[in-house]
């Protein structure tokens, strides 16, 4: 007769085995087709003209570069919102809740278009700018770097605030109220204490939204104007006008592997970070 904690480990495994099950067909058996139509020919030939071809490399670098500005312009914004949450009343936390989530009320499609509305040349900004004084020539707010920052940070930001939050209110309010009773200031409170406690939530966040900005494909298609190319848009420009379809799993490949990757490198440098401190 078997014990209680492998009848109790037998249990949550048939709970989990149909929520396994859906997560192998939704994601596991797509990512395995996606690997078999990159090397269908039996060679890694797509996957060479990926890695060694200068273009394809430097698109892959700029939507690096763009997911990593993303990321540190969330995390600067979104951390002292999310401290500030944790110390509101709850008039403040429910009305910054509001604010924060009410974006996931309306598509990324409406937002982006929204932008566009407001950053265009004859749109909201420049108009207010130029009604004010201020400037006599519109700005160039959109169909540039800039724009495409400004529209991927309002999407991504609220993914930033909750991870960083939900650490920030698991950490015990006894430990900064000791340290700032041994005569700790703030600034060494927040450094020694809140910070290092907070690095899970900094990590989740960050990974959360790097990964989320590599795939980004309608914000910086419709931001940028074409001047700003990820390789997202590489691969749907492959699947849609040059039916290329081993070519652009061959593009999703690399794109996962360099993601996994960093990924892994966030969790190692945070993990050192946290042991460190």
């Amino acid at each position: 007769m078997s014990s209680p904690a492998v009848r109790r480990e037998r249990a949550l495994l048939a709970m989990g085995l149909p929520a396994l099950l859906l997560l192998g067909a939704l994601f596991a058996w797509p990512v395995l087709r996606l690997l078999s139509m990159a090397v269908e020919d039996g060679t890694l030939h797509q996957i060479e003209r990926v890695v060694l071809d200068d273009l394809y490399i430097a698109v892959l670098f700029d939507s690096l570069k763009i997911a990593g500005l993303v990321t540190v312009i969330c995390l600067v914004v979104a951390y002292p919102l999310a401290f500030w949450l944790t110390r509101a009343s709850r008039l403040g936390l429910a009305l910054g809740m509001f604010a924060l989530l009410l974006p996931f009320w309306t598509s990324v499609l409406v937002r982006t278009y929204a932008w566009m509305v407001l950053l265009g040349r004859s749109g909201v900004i420049n108009r207010l700018l130029r009604d004010w004084g201020l400037i006599d020539y519109p700005l160039p707010l959109l169909h540039n770097l800039g724009g495409v920052l400004i529209g991927m940070v309002h999407v991504l930001l609220p993914y930033m605030v909750l991870p960083i939050y939900a650490a920030l209110l698991r950490i015990d309010p006894d430990l900064p109220r000791a340290a700032e009773g041994l005569g700790a200031p703030r600034s060494a409170i927040f450094r020694r204490v809140i910070l290092p406690l907070s690095l899970p939530g900094v990590a989740a966040g960050c990974a959360l939204v790097f990964v989320l900005s590599l795939g980004f494909f309608i914000t910086p298609a419709l931001l940028g104007g074409g001047r700003v190319i990820m390789i997202a848009m590489l691969i749907e420009q492959q699947v849609r006008e040059l039916l290329d379809w081993p070519f652009a799993a061959a593009l999703s490949v690399v794109l996962l592997v360099v993601t996994l990757a960093i990924y892994a490198a966030i969790n190692r440098l945070t993990k050192g970070a946290r042991l460190a401190s």
